[in-house]
C-alpha cells in the first residue's frame, strides 16, 4: 500500500471536502487500485473499477478538482467498494 495513495484517498473521504486534489493524482490513484481509466469525448473519462462503470471529467480551467467532481469521485469510489478502511485492511493482508 502507498503511503501517498491512503493518504488521498482519506482527503478523498473527509469532511469537508478537499478543494485541493489534483487531477493527475487522482488518475495515479485509480491506476494504483486497478481501474481502467480510458479517455472519452472531451474532458471525459470512462472509468472502471471493481465491474463498476462510471464518467468522471478533468477539470476544465485548472488541474485541481471541484468539491462536486470530489463528491462524484467519493461516490463512485464508495460504490465501487474502496473505502478508506476497506483499502487500508487491503493493505494489511499483503
Amino acid at each position: 500500500m502507498s503511503h501517498k495513495h491512503g493518504n488521498l484517498l482519506r482527503s478523498i473521504f473527509h469532511d469537508p471536502i478537499s478543494a485541493n486534489v489534483h487531477w493527475r493524482e487522482v488518475e495515479s490513484l485509480l491506476h494504483h487500485l486497478g481501474a481502467t481509466v480510458e479517455s472519452g469525448h472531451g474532458a471525459r473519462f470512462r472509468v472502471v473499477l471493481n465491474r463498476v462503470e462510471d464518467y468522471l471529467h478533468h477539470p476544465h480551467n485548472s488541474n485541481v478538482c471541484s468539491k462536486q467532481e470530489i463528491k462524484h469521485l467519493r461516490e463512485f469510489l464508495a460504490h465501487a467498494g474502496v473505502t478508506p478502511s476497506a483499502y487500508e485492511a487491503d493493505g494489511k493482508k499483503e
